[in-house]
């Protein structure tokens, strides 16, 4: 799939856990998961803003495009 999605990194960065931003945005663990290791065929701009006020950051922090070979 050509978006990547850079979550876990920002999670990093920030230091916080999956857990930790699922409960400070109010989802679900497993969810946040599927997010975070791409497996989600669709996110909610409400959602995408939440994690971006949450981290800090901006959605092209999150989510990245790579044209498929």
């Amino acid at each position: 799939m050509p978006i990547i999605v850079n979550l876990d990194v920002m999670m990093a960065k920030r230091k916080i856990s999956l857990g930790e931003l699922a409960e400070r945005i109010d989802l679900t663990p497993a969810n946040l998961s599927i997010l975070k290791t791409g497996k989600a065929k669709a996110v909610r701009f409400s959602t995408l803003e939440a994690i971006c006020k949450e981290l800090n950051c901006q959605p092209g922090d999150i989510l990245e495009y790579q044209a498929e070979e």
